[in-house]
């Protein structure tokens, strides 16, 4: 998944971003609301955490021109004004979410993780795929009751093509959700972490090719595994 941090406060913008790339997520950083409306214009992302004081162009202003575009994208908004007016204000112009400041990092996480569920129409936090279960909140695979040892990489990918069941999705889009830059620099990278995984996931499951490639275009997890 790839997220965008908007926050101003560089002490805290670090810890944010620090705190979600351990958890795996692919993640971008802007200072103002005018960087982050050119990385936007520039990046797909799965959510967008808003400050809503903000030099140069304020939270809500970003939160209106981004739902002229998108309708879709989740955002929370992130702020210190705790008032029920800024909360109203920021839900009424299109926001999914609000946590005021100071909060628990474990908490905007959760909140974060609930938004992207229901972007992708999930019920709960489990994803089965075949005999083996994604854990979203854990950001871990196991077999029965056996965790697989999976790299942060590994799992992002593996979680991504779970998430997107049926759907081929190319190399490019899977390294831009897992990674955070050009796809071209990580490709011999992704090559590495897609085999590695695969043989992984071979061990636990050595009579289903769980992870299919569909050669020149990209690769899938179908609809329903054996």
């Amino acid at each position: 998944m790839k997220i965008l941090i908007v926050e101003d406060e560089k002490s805290l913008q670090n810890s944010l971003a620090k705190g979600f790339r351990k958890l795996g997520y692919a993640t971008h950083v802007a200072s103002d609301g005018i960087e982050a409306l050119d990385l936007i214009s520039e990046y797909f992302y799965d959510a967008i955490i808003l400050d809503l004081n903000m030099p140069h162009l304020d939270g809500i202003e970003v939160l209106k021109k981004i739902r002229e575009s998108d309708k879709e994208i989740k955002v929370l908004i992130l702020s210190a004004k705790s008032e029920v007016e800024s909360k109203i204000e920021g839900l009424d112009k299109g926001a999914n979410d609000f946590v005021a400041k100071p909060f628990h990092f474990s908490e905007l996480e959760a909140r974060l993780r609930a938004l992207l569920r229901r972007k992708f129409v999930i019920e709960d936090a489990i994803i089965k795929v075949g005999s083996l279960t994604l854990d979203t909140t854990q950001k871990a695979v196991f077999y029965d009751k056996n965790r697989i040892d999976l790299t942060k990489k590994e799992y992002g990918i593996f979680e991504y093509l779970a998430l997107n069941k049926g759907r081929i999705i190319s190399t490019a889009e899977l390294i831009e959700k897992i990674w955070e830059e050009d796809a071209d620099y990580f490709l011999s990278s992704f090559k590495v972490h897609i085999n590695s995984l695969k043989k992984k996931l071979a061990e636990f499951a050595p009579n289903i090719e769980i992870i299919k490639n569909k050669r020149g275009i990209g690769y899938y997890v179908e609809e329903e595994v054996a």
